[in-house]
């Protein structure tokens, strides 16, 4: 869905309201776009898009949102949604594809997608997801928003490099420029990677993995970089797709999905 942009930011109203109301509008909004996709395969649109005033805050991540009574904009409750529109009979999966693939081309949904991260991340997925926040970049800056630092609002900038910083270390490391700038370069090389691309790409972010796994009972085969690029070597192509991106929580599985292993020998 191709909307025409606007220089202010728009959002769906049933992402407004006390933490309740967002929630129930939230899910009767879902409901209604499962029932239309079962009908034909296709989307409603949100019945009302509000404007979002400049520097009102959007609330995008759950874990900051404890002022539950107070009325606001709750953009992580499109999640929500998710889940109302692919409960049964309907698989997850498909239908959750395709309401990414049609809201990600809104600044709203370029937003959500982009930090939160749902489903496989792979190269090509991120790709697609930062090239979306950078098409509405301008509207979007528009807001302040609150993410992971409690209690803290923070600009559009801040809340990608919060959420993203591992596509901008692992796809263009090094780079002095711009959060913009570097998202877009990210993106770039994303989108026309090889597989030995995300191999260099996953080995550049590895050390992050290794500092957050916890506790390996085989640290020293797992660490160890021929070790990795051999295991890397061997997995097909759905597995592999599905760290392509380099996201560091898809490498801590990784690490100890091969640890696991390595136990069963």
């Amino acid at each position: 869905m191709r909307t025409g942009q606007s220089a202010s930011l728009q959002l769906p109203s049933f992402l407004h309201g006390t933490y309740r109301s967002a929630q129930q509008k939230s899910r009767r909004e879902g409901l209604r776009c499962g029932e239309q996709y079962r009908a034909d395969g296709s989307f409603p649109n949100p019945r009302q898009m509000v404007e979002v005033s400049p520097g009102d805050v959007v609330v995008v991540h759950e874990l900051v949102d404890f002022q539950r009574e107070r009325p606001a904009w709750r953009l992580y409750m499109v999640s929500h949604v998710m889940v109302a529109l692919s409960e049964p009979p309907q698989s997850s999966i498909p239908v959750r594809r395709d309401y990414e693939a049609l809201f990600r081309e809104t600044a709203w949904g370029a937003l959500f997608f982009a930090t939160t991260h749902m489903g496989p991340v792979s190269a090509q997925s991120t790709a697609k997801r930062l090239q979306a926040v950078l098409r509405f970049w301008d509207p979007l800056q528009g807001a302040r928003y609150l993410f992971k630092n409690l209690g803290t609002e923070q600009t559009l900038e801040e809340v990608m490099v919060a959420s993203c910083d591992w596509a901008m270390d692992a796809w263009c490391p090094g780079e002095d420029a711009p959060v913009r700038e570097r998202l877009s370069l990210a993106a770039e090389r994303m989108a026309r990677a090889t597989r030995d691309d995300c191999i260099e790409a996953i080995f550049r972010e590895m050390p992050r993995a290794l500092a957050h796994v916890g506790k390996l009972n085989h640290w020293n085969v797992v660490a160890d970089p021929a070790f990795q690029r051999e295991r890397l070597a061997t997995l097909d192509p759905r597995a592999f797709e599905r760290v392509s991106g380099a996201l560091t929580g898809e490498l801590i599985s990784l690490l100890l999905d091969w640890d696991h292993e390595l136990g069963l020998q």
